[in-house]
């Protein structure tokens, strides 16, 4: 075997190694006996693959602010389930549902959102314990 060939085959196992190491068990993140559900304005959201993100402020009790990562599913099948990148400008009100990172920070894995005029949508969250199309 030629050594570009080897090397060839070293790389394509490489990338297979780091790709399954970078994505995660929902248990292994996330929190099931944690679930969360919070109201707060879109800043931004990240269309991605294998999670998109969106990010939520949130105000507390205490009135401070509090930026949320939320994590859903990826982008292909956000748009499958009917999101669409114009749904979902900064200043938009969301109300979330989901379970809430193990390390107690500010993130979580969403399950579904609701807008203000009452429309809902699945996030595509990785818990297998949760029922298709929402908490």
């Amino acid at each position: 075997m030629k050594a570009g060939t080897v090397i060839g085959i070293v790389a394509v196992i490489a990338m297979a190694a780091v790709s399954a190491f970078a994505h995660h068990s929902f248990t292994a993140e996330f929190d099931p006996d944690k679930p969360i559900k919070m109201t707060g304005k879109v800043t931004v959201m990240k269309w991605a693959n294998p999670h998109a993100w969106i990010y939520l402020d949130v105000t507390g009790s205490d009135g401070k602010v509090v930026n949320w990562g939320l994590e859903t599913g990826p982008a292909n099948s956000l748009f499958r389930n009917g999101w669409r990148k114009e749904d979902l400008p900064a200043g938009t009100v969301l109300v979330v549902e989901g379970w809430q990172a193990r390390n107690g920070k500010p993130t979580a894995n969403i399950s579904t959102v609701t807008f203000p005029d009452g429309k809902r949508l699945f996030a595509g969250t990785s818990n297998s314990a949760a029922p298709r199309g929402g908490r």
